[in-house]
């Protein structure tokens, strides 16, 4: 019995089908079945019922799951304890990442720790949308608030961004300058919509007050977001440090100066439901390390995140 054939088997217990597994692992769907079969006779045991269009676990097969995933996290935590920190890394690491402003400064991080470990490859994911990590064979990722699919994950923030008002001069001049936060309802803001399917038609601003906001432009990219603001579209919530250069440049202008920004936050996330390979834990150990955790007053709850 191998145990890289035991975490194949959790791989298809928790993608629910040895198709998904086998596209997740780059594997064909031939081997993934020829070495399921393979454990389960090595095992003397069932670990699925086949069904014409599914599967389903056993009791046995059940039972098998929850002992190993413990027995691997185990043994995985051995080798870390006993492997020099200094030692080259290998194998695969899935990371997914909301598009966050500071992506670049993330990912070369990454490329940093890629080049001290050169046999290991990473695959990096971008999306707006929820995507189960477990399910999907990811091992951390970069998320917002809003991007949160699961309930028993570790999540530390590490990234923060103040959010301002922003409009261009072009559209100033077409539709005038609101002189206070509430003036902004008679304008036209650029919407935001966030991968739960909520408009922000308020928006939040410091100290857990609201604005309400409307507008006839609604997108889930914060670059669109920007680049639709810099048109002169409307006015942008935006990210302030990714408009820092247009605002030296004249480019677009900041409203409503004597207004406290609100923070947004990123944080590293890791599904605290399964354990964590001896690669991704030093990538996870060396993140945590180059971005120091933010303070975060509200971690237990879920705070609207506009980054």
């Amino acid at each position: 019995m191998k145990t890289e054939d035991i975490a194949l088997f959790h791989r298809i217990v928790e993608t629910g089908s040895i198709l998904e597994a086998a596209n997740l692992l780059n594997l064909p769907k031939s081997t993934v079945s020829r070495r399921l079969l393979s454990l389960e006779e090595s095992l003397n045991i069932k670990l699925f019922h086949r069904l014409s269009r599914s599967i389903l676990l056993t009791s046995a097969g059940s039972h098998f799951y929850e002992k190993t995933l413990l027995m691997l996290a185990d043994l995985d935590q051995t080798i870390a304890d006993i492997t020099d920190n200094k030692a080259e890394l290998s194998g695969h690491i899935r990371i997914l990442m909301f598009p966050v402003p500071q992506i670049m400064n993330i990912v070369s991080k990454i490329f940093a720790f890629m080049d001290a470990n050169p046999k290991l490859s990473i695959e990096i994911i971008t999306s707006t949308e929820p995507l189960d990590m477990v399910r999907n064979n990811i091992d951390i990722a970069f998320m917002v608030n809003e991007t949160f699919t699961e309930l028993d994950m570790v999540a530390k923030p590490i990234l923060s961004e103040e959010m301002c008002f922003f409009a261009s001069p072009d559209y100033l001049a077409k539709a005038g300058t609101p002189n206070t936060i509430t003036d902004i309802e008679q304008h036209n803001s650029i919407l935001f919509r966030f991968p739960n399917g909520k408009t922000f038609s308020e928006v939040p601003l410091a100290n857990d007050a609201m604005q309400a906001v409307t507008g006839n432009l609604c997108t889930n990219s914060i670059q669109l977001a920007y680049e639709a603001t810099r048109l002169g579209r409307g006015i942008g919530y935006l990210p302030q440090g990714l408009c820092h250069d247009d605002v030296e440049q004249g480019r677009l202008i900041r409203l409503f100066n004597e207004l406290q920004p609100y923070v947004g936050v990123v944080f590293l996330v890791y599904p605290s439901r399964r354990f964590l390979s001896l690669t991704a834990q030093r990538l996870l150990d060396y993140m945590l390390n180059e971005l120091p955790e933010q303070p975060h007053e509200k971690s237990d709850q879920h705070t609207q995140v506009w980054i």
